[in-house]
């Protein structure tokens, strides 16, 4: 299915000042992304996905979702990997050496009980938050890694069971955990609600300290993530594509690239065994043909 979003390819310069707002704030949301008639379709193939899985028993017993290792599922999976008003931001501010670790589809209905205390606020990343940090805790971790979110249902109001962060809270190593876990504990200062309408998303730093919510509302959450970082870094979720299957066919060199495919393993650290960058790296050589490489910034060197 092919869906209008006018002369877009996927390889337009992210502005400067979303490139400062993300660096500042940890995340940025994005105005509509996905075109009704391609966010519709979207919906269609995560209900497919919902009931195979629900008739598979992994659901939880309010109905609730969280498939790892989505994309393989139906063809317009796939395509999201280079969408062609998201995925500027994923190489504006990752680079060319990149791919796709850990994505998700997450189903989410309206609760069946009152919201019982938790906490649930975390970086991503799991051993990214321990091995590379520094004793300095005022100097904060690489980023490493970084999602866009798309939103498919209606998150226009609060308590749908959107996505909470903390602005700026991706330049902390660390934030305060109450002591008593069994009451109900106030949001951490400066808490926002991610509140989207259909066919908007979000990109976010994986050190932003964000946490879910219950959906109180009548309304299903419905979305996807997908997650990018770099290619030297190991997977996260598992992704076995048959290699031979039309799937697998129709991905483009870019596509191929961000689901893992390299030639050799220094491929994987942007080199050759010369040890000299790999100038037909799909994504390095896209970028590069299309004049977009740009030495003052690191990851696009």
């Amino acid at each position: 299915m092919a869906f209008d979003y006018g002369d877009r390819t996927g390889y337009e310069p992210i502005s400067d000042v979303d490139r400062k707002e993300f660096h500042e704030q940890g995340f940025l949301l994005l105005r509509n992304v996905l075109t009704e008639d391609h966010r519709a379709a979207l919906e269609a193939a995560v209900d497919r996905v919902y009931e195979e899985e629900k008739a598979k028993g992994n659901t939880t017993k309010d109905g609730t979702l969280h498939l790892l290792g989505f994309l393989e599922r139906d063809e317009l999976f796939g395509e999201l990997l280079t969408h062609p008003i998201a995925f500027p931001y994923m190489w504006g501010l990752a680079g060319w050496n990149i791919y796709t670790h850990h994505n998700h589809l997450d189903v989410t209905p309206p609760a069946l009980e009152p919201e019982k205390p938790y906490w649930g606020w975390h970086q991503d990343g799991y051993r990214q938050n321990s091995d590379p940090e520094t004793m300095d805790p005022n100097l904060p971790r690489p980023m490493f890694s970084l999602k866009v979110a798309y939103v498919l249902s209606d998150l226009s109001e609060k308590g749908r069971g959107a996505t909470k962060v903390i602005p700026g809270s991706h330049l902390w190593n660390s934030l305060p955990r109450p002591s008593d876990l069994s009451v109900h504990n106030p949001d951490p200062e400066g808490t926002v609600e991610i509140t989207a309408n259909p066919g908007d998303a979000f990109i976010f730093d994986r050190r932003q300290w964000h946490s879910r919510s219950t959906n109180l509302s009548n309304i299903t959450r419905k979305m996807l993530f997908v997650g990018y970082t770099y290619r030297w870094i190991r997977p996260l979720d598992e992704l076995h594509p048959d290699k031979d299957g039309e799937w697998y066919r129709n991905r483009t060199p870019v596509q191929r690239q961000l689901l893992g495919e390299g030639t050799h393993t220094a491929n994987y650290w942007g080199i050759n065994w010369d040890g000299y960058i790999d100038d037909e790296i799909p994504l390095r050589k896209e970028l590069k043909q299309r004049g977009l490489l740009n030495r003052s910034i690191p990851w696009l060197r």
